[in-house]
């Protein structure tokens, strides 16, 4: 089955250095995960257009949009973590408006799912502040779309690292459903169990912070008594998901035990959250690239019907990582349940 992929692989235009982890070479990896896992047959590739100033400014602040582009000119970092060059900008606007371009293809049939194998990552994005390797806030620009015409979102992000750019563009909106798994305590720094939505987005936010160790095990019952009692109850018409591959265990900076057949799995499992035709995964994390390489080409392979495993499906060991983690999944559950009866 048809799959579109977006890739700048051809521009490297954003290069934030030899010694940094989120580097071109990250979609190389991921095609060259895509070829071992035997589907690159199946994909339909396009170099996406650039994402328009109104499509952007739905989610960040003018004012950070002239900064970032001056900074990127001037070679002056975001943060620490985020160096800026003179290609960036234009990469970062073609990152946001792979996912803009994907909605458009998909609504015209050209394919049942898409997979955006751009950079830079996006979800720690804010408003007016990038950081944590992201520019602009890429899947939160693509939901902001959908939303404006009139749809319900599901935002699901596996990434290792909390989605705080994307949990702040929505936590308000009755319309999207921001789902995150992710390690705690570690970078950013939010994502508690107690972060649900606020105003009407009231019980639309549900975060399952996960202590270091945890398995894919944990992540299957997350999906089993959480994530999708939740998803049928909120009945969205598009899923997006935020890709990340760096729960990985071989992931040089988290703690989690994932190993890529796990990704295998998490995908066959969020397919069945989202409709043919209306689901998009985009590439936030992974910094060790052979795991990278397979994590992703286990998950476009699920894609395509596939189950591709090059590492088996990781289990619970005996340092207790699942067993805190299972708290975690009972206490999420019950917590949206609580705030859903309101």
């Amino acid at each position: 089955m048809s799959i579109l992929l977006a890739t700048q692989v051809a521009d490297d235009l954003h290069d934030p250095g030899p010694d940094h982890p989120e580097r071109p070479e990250r979609v190389r990896a991921v095609l060259s995960g895509i070829d071992d896992a035997g589907v690159a047959d199946d994909m339909i590739a396009f170099r996406p257009r650039r994402a328009t100033r109104d499509e952007v400014t739905r989610v960040h602040h003018p004012d950070y949009l002239a900064r970032l582009e001056w900074r990127g000119a001037h070679g002056e970092a975001l943060d620490p973590d985020t160096p800026v060059g003179p290609g960036s900008y234009e990469a970062a606007l073609r990152a946001a408006g792979a996912g803009l371009e994907a909605v458009e293809r998909l609504d015209a049939g050209e394919a049942l799912d898409a997979f955006l194998a751009v950079r830079p990552p996006g979800h720690h994005a804010l408003s007016r502040v990038g950081m944590g390797f992201c520019l602009l806030n890429n899947i939160a620009i693509t939901a902001s779309a959908l939303v404006a015409r009139g749809e319900r979102v599901l935002i699901l992000d596996w990434d290792a690292h909390h989605g705080n750019g994307t949990q702040a563009a929505f936590y308000d909106e009755p319309e999207v459903l921001f789902v995150s798994l992710h390690q705690y305590p570690a970078y950013p720094g939010t994502g508690a169990l107690e972060e649900v939505g606020e105003g009407a987005g009231a019980g639309t936010t549900i975060n399952l912070p996960f202590p270091a160790g945890t398995s894919g095990d944990a992540y299957r019952r997350a999906f089993d008594e959480v994530i999708v009692p939740a998803a049928e109850e909120f009945g969205a018409s598009w899923l997006l998901v935020s890709a990340g591959f760096d729960a990985h265990r071989a992931d040089p900076i988290t703690d989690l035990g994932l190993s890529a057949g796990d990704f295998s799995d998490l995908t066959a499992r969020v397919l069945h959250l989202g409709h043919p035709g209306r689901r998009i995964f985009f590439l936030e994390g992974g910094y060790d690239l052979e795991a990278l390489a397979m994590s992703a080409g286990a998950c476009v392979a699920a894609l395509a019907g596939v189950r591709y495993l090059p590492e088996r499906p990781s289990v619970a060991d005996s340092r207790g990582a699942d067993e805190r983690a299972l708290a975690v999944i009972a206490a999420a559950a019950r917590r949206h349940g609580e705030v859903g009866a309101r």
